[in-house]
């Protein structure tokens, strides 16, 4: 099956200005994600959307494909990345006549994720003949102990069923979208105008490659992480 990667990295960033050209152990965070999807054995081409051309011209030196500066309209604080991603993938279709059939979405923000992620998602598609897997963490902040805070700093519980407190080992496992990897069939991604269609798995990322940046704090986690790894 074709496999494309997507890529989405836009110029303008308010929580880390220019996060995605900020240099993570030498080399332009954006990069990070490029080697990552150029190694997996299970993708077959790689597209960057930006509407940076400094962006473009590192991506490329990087070994992505930037066929296209992405267009104002998907470039705003109100583009979705499901957007971006069906753009992307029409231009494919219509422009480069590539007509994938799996499509891989990878933020350049979780630059943690690493190839063997890739594949191993992919893998568990196709295993569970899903039409489409997102990337999770385990988090041991349950959201049953979450509580609501009024501005006269009144708390309520989050969930009214859990007024009670609940031992630990008494609650369901949680997890959260860690945004390393969003992967859909195409059709299933075209038909439901997102990545999660009505058969969706999980793909489970351990905490120290899930992290995933958006403000300073963030990059220095991530600086010391692969630091020291």
């Amino acid at each position: 099956m074709n496999t494309l990667a997507i890529i989405p990295a836009r110029g303008g960033s308010k929580g880390l200005p220019g996060k995605n050209l900020l240099p993570l152990a030498d080399i332009p965070l954006i990069s990070h994600t490029i080697l990552a999807a150029l190694e997996a054995e299970s993708i077959d081409r790689l597209i960057v959307s930006t509407d940076d051309e400094a962006i473009a011209k590192v991506a490329r030196k990087s070994g992505a494909e930037v066929p296209f500066i992405r267009p104002a309209a998907l470039s705003d604080d109100t583009a979705s990345g499901v957007d971006v991603c069906i753009h992307a993938v029409e231009y494919a279709n219509n422009t480069l006549d590539y007509h994938p059939d799996l499509v891989v979405y990878l933020q350049p923000t979780s630059p943690m994720r690493n190839s063997a992620d890739i594949d191993a998602a992919v893998e568990l598609l196709h295993d569970s003949n899903s039409d489409s897997v997102v990337s999770l963490k385990a988090v041991t902040e349950y959201p049953q102990w979450m509580q609501k805070m009024d501005a006269a700093q009144r708390i309520t519980p989050l969930f009214e069923e859990f007024k009670t407190t609940t031992a630990r080992q008494n609650l369901e496992k949680s997890y959260l979208l860690n945004g390393a990897i969003y992967l859909s069939t195409t059709e299933a991604l075209l038909k439901h105008r997102n990545f999660y269609g009505p058969n969706t798995r999980g793909y489970l990322m351990p905490e120290e490659r899930s992290i995933d940046i958006d403000t300073l704090t963030d990059f220095l986690i991530a600086q010391a992480l692969i630091t020291h790894t």
